[in-house]
């Protein structure tokens, strides 16, 4: 038996707003992932700790303390920014060289 899957496109046309929106979260989504990086850059040299998601996954509350503006921005989208940078890490971490895989860089 065959199981056809119906998809379907929508064009999105968002309104200026919504548009200043959208590109303010992906800014502080790209702080965010920038600041976890280095974090995670200096705990690897200066005290040899490989941070993890869940390590900084459990300050993103705090860090809502202390900037405000991330309340503005739902717990998902940044528990997904801790997310992918730890996928992007563990491809880093888990090949022979680091040459071969190159350093995470920055995200512009």
């Amino acid at each position: 038996m065959i199981t056809l899957i119906r998809t379907y496109k929508f064009k999105l046309e968002p309104k200026k707003e919504q548009i200043e929106k959208i590109e303010w979260t992906l800014g502080m989504c790209r702080w965010l992932y920038n600041s976890m990086l280095e974090q995670r850059k200096f705990a690897y040299k200066r005290r040899d700790i490989t941070l993890t998601y869940h390590k900084q996954a459990i300050e993103l509350p705090e860090l809502k303390k202390e900037i405000p503006e991330f309340k503005e921005i739902h717990s998902q989208v940044l528990q997904d920014v801790a997310k992918r940078l730890e996928s992007i890490s563990s491809v880093f971490l888990s090949c022979a060289t680091r040459r071969k895989a190159g350093i995470p860089s920055l995200s512009r």
